[in-house]
């Protein structure tokens, strides 16, 4: 995600609706990644070097995962634990996609590198739904950076 396509998506003062766009957005990316996964598991397991049983099954959770946090971005005020638990999934699969990385999976170069541009996403959509989750909390016209510093 560049900072250019994160700051369009956050310019708002409203805080619910920016919680709302991140949510909206990690819905699509997860769900056709796990679309495809599920529909090219074959070619796309050979290219990254993972089983494709794995991909399938991995893509059917990412699919569903999708789908829940689409729910959620539909919501007008998305409610705060449901959206902590996206966030707290978000980061779990960060960590465990590097673990598996380096501990059990034995990736092409595809997926040398696929797996870890995906984790370092999926670990910035935690930081962003976070950081909105935290200013939709405190109120509209709240700065939603989790660090001070220039915007």
């Amino acid at each position: 995600m560049s900072a250019i396509l994160l700051a369009g998506i956050a310019r708002t003062t409203e805080p619910q609706t920016m919680l709302r766009r991140f949510l909206a957005l990690d819905a699509v990316i997860t769900g056709v990644n796990g679309l495809a996964y599920v529909a090219a598991s074959g070619p796309l397991g050979r290219l990254l070097g993972v089983d494709d049983t794995v991909l399938l099954g991995l893509g059917a959770f990412l699919a569903l995962f999708g789908a829940g946090v689409g729910f959620l971005a539909t919501r007008r005020r998305p409610p705060r634990l449901p959206v902590k638990i996206v966030v707290d999934s978000n980061l779990l699969w960060a960590v465990l996609s590097i673990a598996a990385l380096s501990l059990w999976l034995d990736p092409t170069t595809a997926g040398a590198v696929w797996i870890p541009v995906q984790a370092l996403t999926v670990a910035g959509f935690a930081v962003v739904q976070w950081s909105a989750l935290r200013a939709a909390a405190l109120g509209p016209g709240t700065d939603p950076r989790p660090w001070p510093g220039p915007a």
